[in-house]
């Protein structure tokens, strides 16, 4: 039984707080759990010689580890040589561009899914869902990296994978049975793009949607760009297939920009409407589109997380591997400016983004995979300002970074 001992850390509500784990699972959480062996002579190495990794806290913010609901790993050029983009501004100008380059400079979607998501691990987030393309130029090549890269890191990253045809899906023959093949070789959701914008067929494309999913009882994680009346005449066609094959709590809705764009009633209205199907969102909290109402989302009990989108890739020179910035951004987008509402902007990172994502066994309770952050802040509002230092990360019960260094 490997045993981890973590004492004097501070709980979000301010309270000391002491964890055990065993075995990858939290064993205990609570204030002054006794001790799990005879104390051990200080030494350099928190692994003691009895088997006990001890870890005193010093006060530092216990937090769940951090989740990443939406991002793309295969696109990245982290820690590459700087990407010059020269692109147009509209939506498919950024597609076809992206596909092109991949192509002709050989984009290695393995390496650069493999650099960030350890950047990801080394930053707190121990859970994240990334869209890999899946076209008829690359075939299933991208794919195929970021299945190493998971691989790779499963002792300490749970990686989820969304099957995703970026440059749609009916305009591009075989898209649909490549897609068919990227879940059947390990994508555990099926993605989809703008069914009236890039389709230009929603009905059409939404039947291979949910056709798909439902051949592969996979869950559906859709990117939705289309605006105003477009989005909304989308949501319902998407609402009438949920009700008739069951798949209530089985879609999400990554940007659902449309949805921001409703007056108050609409917006009330269709948010009561997808919480009865259990559809959830996912927001990037971007500062140059509208968004999905925060608040209104909450009362209406539809889940809303939120993720980076691309990092550093051929759609944008922004971004970082860090969930505690994107909380800090969804704060800023949302006007979240009292500590309790900032609270709000961690839960979209944290407890959101695991029920959003569908990750099991996730927070701070007894049995729960043992995913810890300890950060120097006081509470939930400094660490997300201050994109506090993340001073030990625990993923899957493994120390992966230990004062403050990645191990």
């Amino acid at each position: 039984m490997t045993i981890l001992d973590i004492r004097n850390a501070r709980a979000l509500d301010g309270t000391p707080v002491d964890v055990r784990v065993e075995d990858g699972r939290i064993a205990a959480i609570g204030a002054s759990l006794p001790p799990v062996s005879p104390p051990s002579a200080p030494s350099a190495s928190p692994l003691a010689a009895d088997g006990v990794t001890r870890i005193d806290a010093r006060g530092a913010l216990l937090l769940p580890g951090l989740v990443e609901s939406h991002t793309h790993l295969d696109k990245t050029v982290w820690g590459m040589p700087w990407y010059v983009n020269e692109c147009g501004s509209r939506l498919i100008d950024r597609i076809d561009n992206e596909r092109r380059w991949r192509a002709e400079s050989g984009h290695d979607a393995g390496a650069a899914s493999l650099a960030l998501g350890r950047a990801f691990l080394a930053a707190g987030t121990t859970r994240l869902r990334t869209h890999v393309d899946i076209d008829t130029d690359a075939g299933l090549r991208h794919l195929e990296g970021v299945l190493a890269t998971r691989e790779t890191l499963a002792d300490t990253l749970d990686m989820q994978i969304v099957a995703f045809p970026q440059s749609g899906v009916l305009d591009r023959e075989g898209t649909v049975a490549l897609l068919d093949a990227a879940l059947a070789r390990g994508a555990d959701v099926l993605g989809w793009l703008d069914p009236c914008a890039i389709d230009r067929d929603p009905k059409a494309s939404l039947d291979a949607m949910f056709a798909l999913a439902d051949k592969h009882g996979c869950p559906i994680d859709m990117h939705l760009h289309e605006p105003g009346e477009m989005g909304v005449f989308t949501f319902e066609l998407m609402l009438e297939r949920i009700a008739a094959l069951g798949m209530q709590g089985r879609v999400v809705v990554s940007h659902a920009f449309c949805l921001g764009e409703l007056d108050t009633a609409r917006a009330d209205a269709m948010l009561a409407r997808l919480a009865d199907a259990g559809v959830a969102l996912i927001t990037t909290a971007p500062p140059s589109r509208v968004v999905p109402p925060l608040m209104a989302c909450r009362r209406a009990g539809v889940p809303l997380a939120g993720g980076n989108d691309g990092i550093r890739d051929t759609w944008t020179p922004y971004g970082v591997p860090d969930m505690l910035e994107r909380a800090m951004m969804i704060g800023l987008r949302y006007n979240l400016r009292r500590d309790d509402e900032l609270e709000m902007a961690l839960d979209c990172v944290t407890h959101q983004g695991a029920r959003t994502c569908w990750f099991d066994d996730y927070g701070l309770h007894v049995g729960a995979r043992a995913d810890l952050v300890l950060v120097d802040a006081v509470n939930a509002a400094q660490a997300i300002v201050t994109r506090a230092p993340r001073r030990w990360v625990v993923a899957n019960g493994r120390v992966v970074v230990s004062e403050g260094v990645a191990v």
